[in-house]
């Protein structure tokens, strides 16, 4: 048997490794956001790291969610999200915003409608 599956606190150590020990992303970037990264960005995250390389190669070509990249490279979503931020905050990834910011009654009234839209179905 492979010492790594006997020993669960293997796959605990290295999401907090991964992201230095914070849980908290530099910004708040929401699961919907949708990230892309240049060509360039692509070549400059080599040196940032492989699960940051991953996660610009993922965005490559084709703007993904913050919940698509966490899916497609298999990383913990709270990883995903410290990374992106990073990423964003160091130019690798662009965060591209759709909807103007709006506060919590405008967004509470969304989801609202969003649901009744749903329960109609």
């Amino acid at each position: 048997m492979d010492q790594r599956r006997a020993d669960p606190r293997g796959e605990l150590v290295r999401p907090y490794a991964v992201t230095r020990g914070r849980t908290e992303p530099r910004q708040d970037i929401a699961l919907e956001a949708v990230l892309s990264a240049s060509a360039t960005a692509v070549a400059e995250s080599r040196f940032a790291g492989h699960d940051k390389h991953r996660i610009a190669t993922v965005c490559e070509g084709r703007a993904q969610s913050l919940a698509e990249i966490a899916a497609y490279t298999r990383m913990p979503l709270g990883v995903t999200r410290v990374l992106v931020a990073d990423m964003v905050a160091e130019g690798l990834l662009t965060l591209h915003t759709a909807a103007p910011a709006v506060g919590y009654e405008e967004r509470m009234n969304l989801l609202g409608r969003v649901l009744s839209g749903l329960r109609e179905l």
